[in-house]
């Protein structure tokens, strides 16, 4: 009834996956670093390099002026100057270098985008202009080109790099779909032995693929071992058992048996159905995967009352009502047999711990509860119950400690849920819900179908 937990596909987050997001990582950190880098270039060649350049062509201007009042002004391709002496009109100069004072400026490029150093001395004022767009070739031939085939050499290195990664780990992933395919219950061992693997399985990964192919083999022969033995204890041991009833039967029959030979036939009965129960429970619990028995649709109730039934005559004597309350009916889909250990474990529990009053099985809409009128159960004890083979202190005098360990271990594995509370002198409440209940349809006839 519970599926296997659902295998995680590879590429997910396989290992080839987290080689491509580091490649494409890495790969964008280059391209930031490289425009980082042609744009930093671009700024020391225009702040630094450029305005050096033209301080110092402002002061070798100064110096000639100085020897030759008529020195001309620097006018080549790339820079041009203008001068504007004391008592100068200010309209000598182009409209967009009036108004800046001395210093170095840029230009925006409605204005021409040069780059343009004030120069003041007693002499005058020295404009000197360089243009912008020699700026941006310079950057682009001295720094984008050279960094983009860097950029280019780094991206094929790193390709090589990941596609050499990439085979580097294909024997793993390989190892991975194939462990991957397997079935839990019978892995396919061989095509992991050394003549099934790939040429290119090697070092650690040919270790770990023996590993695997070791592992798997034992796990194989273990689970043979758990068919054997489920298949042959299921017959030899409820073979001697059902002699045995068959037995208790004959006598109980005999109108000549005395009453303290009846009671002891009547106690190895009973020890005998305590037994079949446990046989059973222990069967199902050790097969794998499953319990290894048919599911089906099956009313809740009559499994319940079947149950109920059997157990009675656990009361036989005793001061202990046993009755059921249905408050509603429903359905399940799987082994109605594994309820049927549950239910019986839970009542026999409450049969065996009470002393006198009544066990009240009550069928609700999504659940079964059995409640008992016994001692109850410590807080420190109640935390233990669960545990193999733990008794509470109201209840040393009769079970085995296993009941409750069987339903909670069959409850996980059909998805069903059990619960239970007590206190000291006022009884115990075992509930375990059904997710999957569905409620009994109505039948309309003679149709005996639900």
């Amino acid at each position: 009834m519970t599926a296997s937990a659902s295998a995680v596909p590879a590429e997910k987050g396989g290992l080839r996956r987290k080689i491509w997001i580091a490649f494409i990582l890495q790969m964008a950190a280059i391209g930031f670093a490289t425009v980082l880098g042609v744009y930093s270039a671009s700024v020391v060649l225009k702040d630094v390099l450029i305005k050096r350049a033209l301080m110092s062509e402002a002061a070798h201007f100064w110096v000639l002026r100085a020897a030759d009042p008529a020195a001309a002004l620097p006018d080549t391709h790339n820079m041009r100057g203008y001068l504007l002496v004391p008592g100068a009109p200010v309209q000598d100069l182009p409209v967009h270098l009036r108004d800046l004072s001395p210093g170095y400026h840029a230009m925006p490029r409605s204005e021409g985008g040069h780059l343009v150093l004030v120069d003041e001395r007693p002499a005058g004022r020295l404009y000197l202009l360089f243009k912008q767009s020699q700026v941006d070739k310079l950057a682009f031939y001295f720094g984008a080109v050279p960094l983009v085939l860097v950029l280019v050499v780094i991206y094929l290195i790193a390709w090589f790099g990941y596609r050499m990664s990439r085979r580097a780990v294909s024997p793993v992933s390989w190892l991975a779909g194939i462990v991957q395919r397997w079935d839990p219950k019978q892995p396919d061992v061989g095509s992991l032995m050394p003549q099934n693997l790939p040429s290119d399985v090697e070092g650690e990964v040919l270790v770990l693929a023996s590993a695997l192919h070791e592992f798997g083999t034992r796990i194989g022969r273990f689970i043979e071992r758990e068919r054997n033995f489920t298949r042959d204890a299921s017959h030899e041991l409820r073979t001697p058992l059902t002699v045995m009833r068959m037995a208790c039967d004959l006598l109980t029959a005999d109108d000549a048996l005395s009453p303290a030979a009846r009671r002891s036939v009547e106690r190895i009965r009973a020890a005998g159905r305590d037994m079949e129960s446990l046989i059973e429970s222990f069967l199902m619990l050790a097969r794998e995967g499953d319990a290894g028995l048919p599911e089906e649709d099956f009313v809740v109730n009559e499994q319940v009352r079947e149950e109920v039934d059997k157990l009675r005559p656990l009361l036989a004597g005793r001061p202990i009502s046993l009755r059921i309350e249905e408050r509603a009916s429903f359905v399940l889909h799987g082994p109605s047999r594994a309820l049927s250990v549950i239910v019986s474990n839970l009542v026999r529990n409450a049969c065996l711990y009470t002393e006198r009053g009544e066990v009240r099985v009550i069928v609700e809409a999504d659940r079964v509860i059995v409640e008992d009128t016994g001692p109850g159960i410590s807080r420190e004890d109640l935390a233990r119950v669960f545990e193999p083979f733990f008794r509470a202190e109201a209840g040393r005098q009769g079970g085995h400690g296993i009941g409750l360990s069987i339903v909670l271990r069959l409850s996980e594995r059909f998805g069903w849920r059990v619960t239970l509370d007590s206190e000291p002198g006022c009884g115990t409440r075992a509930s375990i819900r059904f997710p999957q209940a569905r409620p009994l349809p109505a039948v309309s006839g003679d149709d005996d179908a639900y």
